[in-house]
């Protein structure tokens, strides 16, 4: 949903549709948890160049890595689904006949066409199902190579594409790209991998957690019977966590241990209090439980990232993947909890940049990024 309320399929109702024959790229993100699904749909012009988009092979998704390609004007599009609940999107492929974009390839041979870029361990269990239903072939690309390239992509190309956020307060920087390397992409998604990126194409893995997005999904549906990861994040919205978590305050008698740096108000342990009281789980409301759940993964994450970044002395963090996308407490949260660590470092911290990595149009933020 943009700023404005409008949702992704409001927007298809209002013009979307019209883009599927101009359909030029279609790639998908197969994860544990959720699939993420990106299409490019080129601008109706009425040239003769503009119509003729789908005629090249990299139009097609074949790209034969010519950096000395026409440049496309359009959108993309982004769209995601639960991966336990595939055939929703096999079915929203079909219906957007996305399966058939392959046979209008002029100059495409017949094992060329249908042929679909996809990553993530998805793409290998899930192969057979996308032949069988779609006939379309999955050209399945390296997962850490694809997260690299497309953040450094969105880092060079969109521009105002990354964010601080600090309470409340979103601020859009442009990234200088003389001086975008090295730092260190912070990937959450069922679990979470942390790279230290050092230009393109050169990276690795240094750490990561199995605590992410699907610890809090999957947790989440046990603790409060929600049904989807969307609902239970909606839920969080309304929760007070203070009621579950323990805080330096309820140890303290209300008052600061000020001698180490902690706040009446911080977090000593999560669900703590729920040791202390006599309480079933039905007693406690949903929406707090939801709330604390999300903000003991967040801050988690926060500081073992900041914790690697000290480690190989980055000044720059850059945080993505689909658990943080416009969800305001969780980039607070993860934001907070890196800037505690570095307040209360023992010395000088390196850090000095936290950064979300977008997932939306800077110019209409909705669920696209336009280029022209």
């Amino acid at each position: 949903m943009d700023r404005n309320g409008v949702t992704e399929g409001e927007l298809e109702g209002r013009g979307m549709n019209k883009c599927v024959e101009q359909v030029s790229h279609l790639a998908l993100d197969i994860g544990g948890s959720l699939i993420k699904m990106v299409y490019f749909c080129g601008e109706n012009s009425g040239s003769e160049h503009q119509q003729g988009i789908l005629s090249s092979k990299e139009s097609c998704g074949l790209s034969n890595g010519n950096t000395n390609c026409s440049v496309l004007r359009g959108k993309l599009h982004f769209r995601k689904f639960e991966t336990s609940k595939i055939n929703e999107c096999l079915e929203f492929m079909s219906s957007k006949q996305f399966h058939r974009n392959g046979e209008d390839c002029h100059g495409a041979s017949v094992s060329e066409k249908n042929i679909i870029k996809a990553t993530g361990g998805g793409a290998f269990k899930f192969a057979d199902l996308f032949k069988e239903k779609l006939g379309m072939t999955l050209d399945k690309v390296d997962e850490m190579n694809s997260l690299v390239a497309g953040a450094n992509f969105l880092l060079k190309a969109a521009s105002l594409e990354a964010y601080t956020y600090m309470d409340g307060q979103k601020e859009y920087v442009q990234i200088d790209q003389n001086d975008l390397y090295p730092y260190l992409l912070v990937n959450i998604g069922s679990g979470v991998s942390m790279i230290k990126v050092d230009g393109d194409g050169k990276f690795e893995r240094v750490s990561g957690t199995s605590v992410g997005g699907g610890t809090f999904w999957g947790l989440g549906k046990l603790l409060t019977k929600c049904k989807s990861f969307d609902e239970l994040l909606g839920l969080s919205y309304s929760g007070n966590n203070r009621v579950i978590d323990m805080l330096v305050g309820d140890i303290y008698g209300g008052m600061d241990y000020s001698k180490i740096g902690l706040s009446s108000t911080a977090i000593a342990s999560s669900f703590g209090k729920a040791v202390s009281e006599d309480k079933d789980l039905e007693e406690y409301k949903p929406e707090d439980v939801a709330r604390s759940l999300l903000r003991m993964i967040s801050n988690n994450i926060g500081q073992i990232a900041y914790l690697n970044a000290l480690r190989f002395g980055l000044k720059r963090i850059f945080f993505g993947g689909f658990f943080i996308r416009g969800h305001a407490y969780t980039m607070d949260t993860i934001s907070v909890g890196v800037n505690f660590c570095c307040c209360n470092a023992a010395r000088s911290s390196i850090v000095r940049e936290v950064f979300i990595v977008s997932h939306e149009c800077t110019s209409c933020r909705s669920s696209h990024y336009c280029f022209s």
